[in-house]
């Protein structure tokens, strides 16, 4: 599997699989039973430079690739999918907003304690009348002398309650559709600043979700992120390659769900002899096979285009909906295999099933990026190939 990656890459492989299996595994269950993200985990996170992959050395991170990203989260969600989307939405969405709409100043001030470990990041945009449609965002940001006041509601915010810095989309212009959209630095402890008490979940459990309150929230003029008006351009670039990154969650969730069904078939036994022997229990592990080495594929094609800085819509678009889908096939044919036993909650497989639906739902709904992918193909020639990076 790992044949292709470069040397710095496979040793990235190996300490975040080395984590995982020392420092998450022992836990996950614990952490995915109490319904909480393990605050005592993310200094760790920072020394090992997880919380800053992508972000340059400048600015105290690791000056990694997205492919660095995919490989640290699919070893980290092979053992819990909350603590992994927890990491990609610091590192995909919030610190990866900043790094594209930031100036020099915002970058210097706000990365260094997200990508230590200090604070994690959050990212705002979904609403509760707006999610896949953005326009219909209602959190608005007013001018005030130097600064703005920002008043509105968030909703599904993952690292809500426990963020330092969040990264907040609100409109600075009414009725201008998707035009009239900022984006705005907002520090925890800011007054008027609040998140309700976490939600309760399916699955992704350690995740921390909230809904998050802004009340005549004051943002000085300095944490306007990007150009007034512009922040849904920057956060299709920021979408795009967070749907990217998002997709090694996929891989490890499938990942893991087909080791263990694997090893299941081995040692379980019908009939006098193991279910690995019996022919449809082998076709489901070579389907589960065939599509995680596929998922893979796709996903490192993905990684590596958005590193060399000509990924495209198109490809963050298939690459979400293939892996995110294959996740969920693979984890619910998983539990087909432990029969029984793979219902139980002390069988993993059942978590991983919970955990991978998300996937289909957030960054992207499977039935809005097929209408992203069906409208990059009626496009003129030119335009499908809109790029989210470089």
């Amino acid at each position: 599997m790992d044949g292709d990656l470069t040397r710095d890459l496979a040793r990235l492989r190996e300490r975040s699989a080395r984590f995982g299996e020392e420092e998450v595994a022992p836990h996950a269950r614990e952490w995915e039973s109490a319904g909480k993200f393990p605050d005592t985990i993310v200094p760790r996170l920072g020394e090992l430079g997880f919380l800053g992959i992508e972000v340059p050395e400048e600015y105290g991170g690791a000056g990694g690739s997205c492919r660095a990203g995919v490989a640290v989260l699919e070893e980290i969600s092979r053992h819990d999918g909350g603590l992994a989307l927890g990491i990609s939405a610091h590192n995909g969405l919030a610190v990866k907003h900043i790094l594209v709409a930031g100036n020099e100043e915002q970058r210097r001030r706000f990365l260094p304690r997200l990508v230590s470990g200090e604070e994690m990041g959050a990212w705002c945009l979904t609403e509760p009348g707006a999610g896949t449609d953005a326009t219909a965002l209602r959190t608005a940001a007013v001018r005030d002398g130097g600064g703005w006041i920002l008043d509105g509601t968030k909703h599904f915010i993952t690292n809500g309650s426990r963020a330092g810095t969040y990264v907040v989309l609100a409109r600075t212009t009414p009725d201008e559709g998707r035009g009239g959209i900022s984006a705005f630095v907002v520090k925890r402890g800011t007054p008027g600043l609040s998140a309700d008490a976490p939600l309760e979940k399916m699955g992704m459990r350690s995740s921390d979700t909230v809904t998050l309150r802004l009340r005549n929230v004051r943002v000085p003029g300095a944490q306007l992120l990007g150009e007034p008006g512009e922040a849904m351009r920057d956060a299709k670039t920021v979408l795009g390659s967070g749907r990217v990154l998002i997709s090694g969650i996929a891989l490890g969730l499938a990942r893991a769900a087909f080791e263990k069904a694997v090893a299941y078939a081995n040692r379980r036994e019908t009939f006098g002899k193991p279910i690995i022997e019996h022919q449809l229990i082998q076709a489901k592990l070579a389907d589960m096979a065939m599509q995680l080495e596929a998922a893979r594929a796709l996903v490192r094609r993905g990684a590596t285009r958005m590193d060399e800085g000509r990924a495209t819509y198109f490809d963050s678009a298939v690459t979400k909906l293939f892996a995110s889908e294959t996740a969920t096939r693979v984890c619910l044919e998983a539990i087909q295999v432990h029969g029984g036993y793979g219902y139980m909650t002390d069988h993993d497989v059942e978590r991983y099933f919970r955990d991978a639906k998300l996937l289909e739902i957030g960054e992207g709904t499977s039935e809005i990026l097929r209408v992203l992918i069906g409208k990059t193909l009626r496009d003129p020639p030119g335009r499908a190939g809109r790029r989210t990076s470089g």
